[in-house]
């Protein structure tokens, strides 16, 4: 069964390679010091410490299995493919009813945070604005009722 591919920018995609790297070569080997030094001291019962390294492992391998799984279905985000028309990858100044000016730049779920600017494709906003160019106006759902914006620049 084929993996949905995973839309990441090249530093999206960096920046999971790094997290990846410091937990399999920090965080890993530093956790499996911890569960050592607790069953020394105290054995692997009724011990807190122990108890809370060997959480601290779980959530560790959770985690790398994830990056992993992430990085094996990446694609990258290239330039886009038709200038002018927002894509994935692009950064999107619009204005909203009200008057006020936002930038956005669409990625992939993986790595969208809309307080640092970045919105997913998949979202409601994001969805709306793939395919317009400059000067198209967009109307886009959300629960509050609908949202009106003007595209200004694609870039």
């Amino acid at each position: 069964m084929s993996q949905k591919k995973i839309h990441l920018t090249r530093p999206g995609l960096e920046k999971l390679e790094a997290e990846l790297k410091q937990l399999t070569t920090v965080q890993r080997p530093a956790v499996a010091d911890k569960i050592k030094r607790a069953r020394e001291v105290g054995g692997t019962e009724n011990n807190a410490e122990y108890d809370d390294a060997k959480n601290e492992q779980a959530f560790i391998e959770g985690r790398i299995l994830m990056l992993e799984n992430t990085i094996r279905n990446a694609e990258i985000i290239e330039a886009p493919a038709s200038p002018g028309l927002v894509e994935l990858g692009d950064t999107v100044l619009i204005q909203n009813q009200d008057g006020k000016i936002e930038q956005f730049t669409i990625v992939g779920s993986t790595e969208a945070s809309p307080t640092d600017g970045k919105i997913s494709n998949e979202s409601p906003v994001g969805r709306s604005l793939l395919g317009k160019k400059v000067g198209d106006r967009v109307e886009v759902k959300i629960p509050a009722g609908v949202l009106k914006l003007l595209i200004m620049e694609v870039s």
